[in-house]
């Protein structure tokens, strides 16, 4: 007498499915559709092998035909939590998403942005803190700015068209 092919398979199928299916329930049901999978993988292969054990039933052992039904309950169990998992997922999802979504298109139409009015505050660039980074670069810049502009280009251009004449 020989096992069913799906014996250990469709069994370690269903085992796993309802693992990670209960353990996924943490990842917020993302990860329910690797276990949804595994569970329609291991009853299509039960199915199909308690069909070989209804066509030829003294080939194989009955406790393998036991394990085989067990794995197509555990499996069908599977699938039932695991798709009630991803389907309140995707509600999550989809509730979540309408959310900020309407969030943001609610800023958008009544002028409601983060908090720009921060930066444009007259305070925040008239600080006479030393240890304002900003400030100070604002004013590195406009000293760079101001000691560039307040080279005479015409004086340099002069001195060295007189020496290259002379030379």
């Amino acid at each position: 007498m020989n096992k069913l092919p799906a014996d250990p398979l469709a069994l370690i199928l269903g085992i796993l499915a309802l693992v990670i299916g209960i353990a996924g329930c943490c990842c917020y049901g993302i990860t329910a559709i690797f276990p949804l999978a595994m569970s329609i993988i291991g009853l299509v292969v039960a199915n199909k092998s308690l069909r070989e054990f209804g066509e030829n039933p003294d080939a194989f052992e009955p406790q393998s035909r036991s394990n085989v039904n067990t794995a197509k309950i555990i499996n069908i169990i599977a699938i039932v939590i695991n798709s009630l998992v991803f389907l309140v997922a995707i509600a999550a999802f989809a509730f979540y998403g309408t959310l900020i979504s309407s969030a943001i298109l609610d800023g958008i139409e009544n002028g409601h942005f983060e908090d720009d009015d921060y930066y444009q505050s007259d305070d925040y660039y008239n600080s006479d803190s030393e240890s304002d980074t900003i400030n100070t670069w604002e004013e590195d810049d406009y000293i760079i700015e101001s000691e560039m502009d307040s080279i005479n280009i015409d004086s340099i251009e002069n001195k060295l068209l007189k020496t290259f004449k002379e030379g």
